[in-house]
């Protein structure tokens, strides 16, 4: 199981990750911060994880599931979480990937994802759930 954040700063900027090229799954290209959950953890430990992990930054309040995503050609199911911070991306520290940004709203869509991770986006941005944190 997988484990992702959509995490919104206060101007409505998405954080995303460039991944690398070591990256094991879908290298230079971009995704959400997220990963494995690890044994015993929930999704949504999994997700607070690996935000810090990866970007060294937490949500101001617990994570809240947005979606529940099967992707049965790789075996694996996603967990899509959400939530706001009032960090900056000069909070941001880069713990994974070759760059972490907060991205605004008009630049997110149109750049190369990770499977599946477009269609997440623009579903979540079209959601109640991000107008609620907007």
């Amino acid at each position: 199981m997988i484990a992702c954040t959509f995490l919104l700063d206060r101007t409505g900027g998405v954080l995303l990750q460039l991944r690398d090229d070591k990256a094991p799954y879908y290298p230079n290209v971009w995704g959400l911060p997220g990963g494995e959950i690890e044994p015993g953890e929930t999704p949504a430990e999994g997700a607070a994880r690996e935000l810090l992990e990866e970007s060294g930054l937490r949500a101001d309040a617990p994570l809240r599931l947005f979606l529940r995503q099967e992707l049965p050609e790789q075996g694996r199911i996603k967990h899509y979480f959400y939530g706001r911070t009032g960090a900056t991306q000069a909070d941001v520290v880069l713990g994974e990937g070759a760059a972490m940004l907060f991205v605004p709203l008009t630049e997110v869509l149109g750049r190369p994802f990770t499977p599946g991770t477009a269609e997440v986006i623009e579903r979540f941005l079209a959601a109640p759930e991000f107008h609620a944190l907007s």
